[in-house]
């Protein structure tokens, strides 16, 4: 089993940023890549970012390219999503997310361990 604690969220204004970690413990040998994905009101949870464990390799939706960048610290086995420029759709329940060797690395229902969600809230 592998467990998951994001930290960091909280309310910003618009164009602050804002710095999410999740921290993994547990069978994290099981796992070769971690996902930040988000669910905003009444919108179905989307994938947000990626990146594996070995390699520099990092993946981003359209949305969020070139604002936030995803990283990774494999000796503290934690994760972060560095956001800036954030805007009042980014609202949402940010979920970290690990997945083992199969599927692909934007698909939620390939990532079999989660997070319990930290909300960030962006004013306009």
């Amino acid at each position: 089993q592998v467990t998951l604690v994001e930290s960091g969220g909280g309310l910003v204004q618009a164009g602050d940023s804002q710095r999410l970690s999740c921290a993994a413990s547990g069978r994290t040998f099981d796992t070769y890549a971690m996902g930040w994905f988000r669910r905003a009101p009444g919108a179905e949870r989307e994938f947000v970012a990626a990146i594996y464990w070995s390699g520099a390799s990092t993946y981003y939706a359209d949305s969020v390219k070139g604002r936030f960048t995803i990283s990774k610290d494999n000796a503290k086995n934690t994760v972060y999503l560095q956001m800036n420029s954030l805007k009042p759709e980014d609202t949402a329940i940010y979920y970290c997310a690990a997945k083992d060797h199969f599927g692909t690395i934007r698909r939620r229902s390939d990532y079999p361990y989660w997070g319990q969600g930290t909300q960030v809230t962006v004013s306009s």
